[in-house]
């Protein structure tokens, strides 16, 4: 049996690393036997010792060798994965159906594929202290918007630090997969007001970064359990209404071409967050947006299912 890594509360302050197999959570710390892997800091410090005794260490809970106690999982208060990424950096228009859609949306003709263009990943980045809650959240939409857009995306965590790194070896840093709602607000993308080659025409902090604007969870499953990130699942319904179903093979640029860029302009280190980009079938697609009291439950093949709130 497979594990999967996560964070979780373990008093009113305090957040712990913890493992889940099966039903139940077991503090990571107890498992690996190394006290630095009481948080997720201190695992992903450390990746390949910690991933390399939580397998044995999943053993011996299976076999009933282990002394570590777990916690029914329906009796845990789960934390985001990562409670607080060193960075978190966002895909932009990365799978086809949703790009197509949202150029036929502003009147447009869709583009080619940017490969046959010579062009990279483009990425933009979100707060990772203020936008990052776990699963369960209640959002507050902020009171700037009245559009909040939602958009399930697989998210690599990083491992190792990584930096230059080729696209055949980029996926070797990644410790694992989550999944995060790239929350919008889409009123804020453009100032309506300003000419479209103006300097001043698009305000990302308004647009992506407002409070809670990255739910994610509800754990990693690490790499090594995750034979092809470019061959899964992914589904998110606002209350009872499926939303968006599409598979991560539809990306324009593969999550190992993400890294392998993003390594070239900066380091990347653990406990970095790549949010890969969204599918079709968001609310702007849609001319629909979130409003209060709204459930969004998002879910990707071989991770699990994230859910949230908006307030």
């Amino acid at each position: 049996m497979s594990y999967k890594l996560l964070s979780y509360h373990a008093g009113r302050k305090e957040v712990r690393a913890g493992i889940l197999v099966g039903d139940h959570v077991y503090d990571a710390a107890r498992v690996g036997t190394d006290t630095s892997f009481a948080t997720m800091d201190g695992v992903l410090r450390n990746w390949k010792k910690a991933h390399s005794l939580f397998v044995a260490g999943t053993k011996n809970i299976e076999s009933g060798k282990s002394r570590a106690k777990g916690i029914a999982l329906k009796k845990v208060r789960l934390a985001a994965p990562v409670p607080v990424p060193g960075a978190i950096f966002c895909a932009g228009a990365n799978y086809k159906d949703h790009a197509d859609n949202m150029a036929k949306k502003q009147g447009k003709a869709p583009d080619p594929d940017p490969h046959t263009q010579g062009l990279n990943p483009w990425h933009f980045q979100k707060a990772p202290r203020s936008t990052v809650v776990g699963p369960n959240a209640n959002v507050k939409l902020p009171v700037y918007s009245k559009k909040v857009d939602w958009e399930i995306e697989l998210t690599a965590v990083i491992g190792t630090t990584c930096r230059n790194v080729s696209i055949q070896n980029a996926l070797k840093y990644v410790c694992g997969y989550t999944i995060s709602n790239d929350l919008s607000a889409r009123d804020m993308t453009k100032r309506p007001h300003l000419a479209d080659d103006s300097g001043f025409k698009f305000d990302w902090i308004g647009q992506k970064n407002f409070e809670g604007a990255c739910p994610t969870g509800p754990w990693i499953t690490p790499a090594a359990y995750i034979k092809n990130p470019q061959n899964l699942g992914m589904k998110l319904w606002v209350d009872d209404q499926l939303m968006q179903d599409a598979n991560t093979g539809l990306m324009l640029f593969n999550t190992a071409e993400q890294i392998s860029h993003l390594s070239k302009c900066i380091t990347l280190h653990p406990g970095d967050m790549i949010l890969t980009g969204t599918c079709a079938g968001t609310g702007a697609e849609r001319g629909i947006f979130l409003q209060s009291g709204q459930t969004v439950k998002l879910w990707i093949q071989d991770i699990g299912e994230l859910i949230h709130k908006v307030v």
